[in-house]
């Protein structure tokens, strides 16, 4: 994918505690705002934050229906955990997404939820998913991310043999829009994900917060693009940060700190619920405002 030099800015809403018709009018007004480059949602089958018992949206199937209902956002989950879906499953689903929206789809995936988040843990039992160790995780994602990419480019079925991922006459058609295939974000922070991130990703994405953990995490990614003869500059550094509508000078600050730290893919989480005019007030309060 081409690189920017210049930082662009997204926005995520995280489809719980709130409708259908909530995250659609930030969408599309988003869309209409130019600063605003890229929209995304989050991956749990449950609420994670609020009333446990509240609503929550399935991430990719919302993410179908907003993209047909956008024009210009490149779009995304961020991330989907790669232990909700069978890859093959996952390649197909990301494939009609990217037909769907005219080939804006940035595949965001990641391990998946850690099993100390007792709010994120308890949606696998619930819905007869297993919930495999973290080393098991991070295999798979490898296997995973190798399926996926073969699925949107090879011609031909193929079969896959892997520890964790087996296929036979494994084909995908339609292929995505974009060629040779959608921006591949990988999401985490752990050693063995930034391992995977090195061989795989397009984009890497951490979630904000100590800046200097975040610059280290990077520069340990740096030296994995390294050890397999990678230029790191190939990857683009991600960033989530989440804003505050009463206190925007501290979402400024870190925006500014993980732009010098060389973060140039910046995503904004929007908490619900969100004001009327929200996207608006991002782009005025958060994005143009830190050049003034």
């Amino acid at each position: 994918m081409p690189h920017s030099l210049h930082p662009t800015f997204g926005i995520m809403t995280a489809p719980q505690q709130v409708t259908y018709q909530d995250v659609l009018r930030v969408w599309r007004e988003a869309d209409a705002i130019p600063q605003i480059e890229h929209a995304w949602l989050f991956d749990h089958l449950m609420p994670i934050g609020g009333d446990p018992d509240g609503p929550a949206y399935e991430g990719w199937t919302l993410l179908a229906a907003l993209a047909a209902q956008t024009r210009r956002l490149r779009l995304g989950v961020l991330v989907t955990s790669n232990r909700f879906r069978p890859p093959a499953m996952l390649a197909k689903i990301a494939a009609t997404v990217d037909d769907i929206c005219g080939g804006r789809l940035d595949f965001g995936i990641g391990a998946g939820s850690r099993p100390g988040h007792p709010l994120a843990r308890r949606e696998y039992d619930a819905h007869g998913l297993p919930f495999h160790d973290a080393a098991h995780a991070v295999e798979s994602l490898a296997e995973a991310c190798t399926v996926i990419r073969r699925l949107w480019t090879e011609t031909e079925p193929f079969d896959f043999d892997g520890a964790h991922v087996r296929l036979t006459g494994a084909f995908c058609n339609p292929k995505p829009v974009q060629r040779p295939h959608p921006p591949i974000l990988i999401g985490g922070r752990s050693s063995p994900t930034l391992r995977v991130a090195a061989e795989h990703a397009d984009l890497w994405n951490i979630p904000g917060g100590d800046i200097d953990d975040v610059v280290g995490r990077s520069a340990l990614l740096d030296r994995y693009c390294a050890e397999i003869g990678r230029d790191p500059a190939s990857i683009t550094r991600s960033i989530h940060l989440p804003v505050s509508y009463d206190r925007p000078g501290p979402t400024r600050d870190a925006i500014g700190e993980a732009i010098d730290a060389g973060f140039r893919h910046i995503v904004l989480g929007l908490p619900s619920p969100y004001p009327a005019g929200v996207a608006r007030w991002v782009a005025d309060e958060l994005i143009t405002s830190r050049n003034n």
